[in-house]
């Protein structure tokens, strides 16, 4: 009896003992914590991920509700830009739960699973405002029309990326990671890189005086010489798109484009038309003030053209060409599209066409020459031309008398 009572005291103190392992491994073997405890807090953060939808759609209507019985669109949009953002609040509550389950808070609020639960917070506050910014950007008209729609767009995107950095500098502060050594080093590498991305920084605060002197805003016509015609599609931090006619873009950095002068076609109030147009010498003076009468009348009574004194017209007789007698013409057409122009100034020239050749009844002029020979003037006659000319042949001369066909003959005396 006294061997069997000895072995089952081991058995029940090895089975103890085993038991003591066990209870140990499930006390501490998930990452230091109750495996039973860290199982549900598993199940409660995967019910706050599943439910998270669900919250999120039920939240986002009754916050509906609310904004659609106010006047202003500003907190419709501000709600479409933080829903996701609201999004993380199952999340947080779920984390918060399951922290306070494995007991991961700390004894002084302080733990790991209170800053986890902090950094969460941080991060979708910070998320939020990052995403308010261009609904709030986008409805500020009045800053808009002050400093142009692509300057603030600018700003918003500056302040996009400065929440970002707060947002970071945030996280990194509730786990005791000091933001002001790091921000000395970027410092330090920033001056370094500074220095190596000159022309960076120079297109970027160029970029900031085209838009303050509001030179040209997206949509635009502009011609830089020598540089880009086309419209500009986005101006950027370092460079502004521009489309070309032929429908190929151009990068052009911003400093080319505050460096030089820029013609911006886009904001003309009219468009020129200025003309030379040549008449023949042989047209009176009573025709000369035809035209110029009626030309100058088309324009005036035309309502595509603008009148003085909002813009000069003139039609008069300019200068005496080397081989006309040249009018100037100088209009504005109202439109400053360049197909309606074209059409008015084809119109113009149809008009003009009509008035010289029909109704003045004279004609335009065009580059010629007169030569004038002296008396006694030789003619040369070629020798392939000669010799198909018979001997008693008379060739005419530049004055109209006849001349020998051969150069050592007399002319005929004989009056028969």
């Amino acid at each position: 009896m006294s061997a069997q009572s000895g072995v089952f005291r081991q058995v029940t103190e090895t089975a103890r003992n085993l038991w003591g392992e066990v209870a140990f491994v499930w006390d501490t073997s998930f990452l230091g914590l109750n495996v039973g405890d860290a199982l549900v807090a598993l199940l409660v953060i995967m019910i706050a991920f599943a439910v998270r939808g669900l919250f999120t759609r039920v939240l986002n209507v009754i916050l509906k509700n609310r904004v659609e019985q106010t006047q202003t669109l500003l907190d419709d949009k501000v709600l479409a830009a933080i829903s996701n953002p609201l999004r993380l609040i199952p999340i947080i509550v779920g984390v918060y739960i399951a922290v306070q389950i494995v007991g991961l808070q700390g004894p002084d609020g302080a733990g790991p699973g209170t800053r986890l639960v902090q950094s969460l917070i941080a991060v979708a506050i910070f998320w939020a405002l990052h995403n308010a910014v261009l609904p709030v950007s986008y409805l500020l008209t009045g800053l808009r029309n002050l400093l142009t729609p692509v300057l603030v767009d600018w700003l918003a995107k500056a302040l996009r990326i400065l929440f970002v950095v707060v947002g970071i500098g945030a996280v990194l502060e509730i786990w005791g990671i000091p933001v002001a050594p790091i921000v000395a080093g970027l410092g330090l590498l920033g001056v370094a890189v500074g220095l190596g991305a000159q022309d960076l920084f120079r297109n970027l605060i160029a970029g900031l005086l085209v838009l303050t002197e509001k030179r040209f805003l997206p949509g635009e016509w502009i011609l830089v010489d020598g540089i880009v015609e086309g419209h500009v599609e986005k101006i950027n931090f370092r460079s502004t798109l521009v489309r070309r006619f032929d429908k190929s873009p151009v990068y052009v950095p911003n400093s080319f484009l505050a460096d030089n002068a820029v013609t911006n076609f886009t904001r003309m109030t009219h468009r020129r038309i200025k003309w030379s147009i040549g008449v023949e010498y042989k047209t009176t003076t009573e025709q000369l003030k035809y035209i110029r009468d009626h030309v100058l009348d088309y324009i005036l009574t035309n309502d595509d053209f603008a009148d003085p004194p909002e813009v000069s017209t003139f039609m008069h007789v300019d200068s005496f060409g080397a081989s006309s007698i040249d009018f100037l013409l100088y209009c504005f057409t109202h439109t400053t599209s360049w197909g309606e122009w074209l059409r008015v100034k084809e119109e113009l020239a149809f008009a003009v066409k009509r008035i010289v050749e029909e109704e003045a009844g004279t004609a335009f002029a065009f580059p010629s020459t007169t030569i004038y020979m002296d008396e006694g003037t030789e003619v040369f006659v070629p020798p392939s031309v000669r010799k198909h000319v018979g001997r008693d042949s008379a060739l005419p001369d530049m004055r109209g008398r006849e001349t020998p066909s051969e150069a050592g003959d007399e002319p005929d005396n004989d009056s028969d």
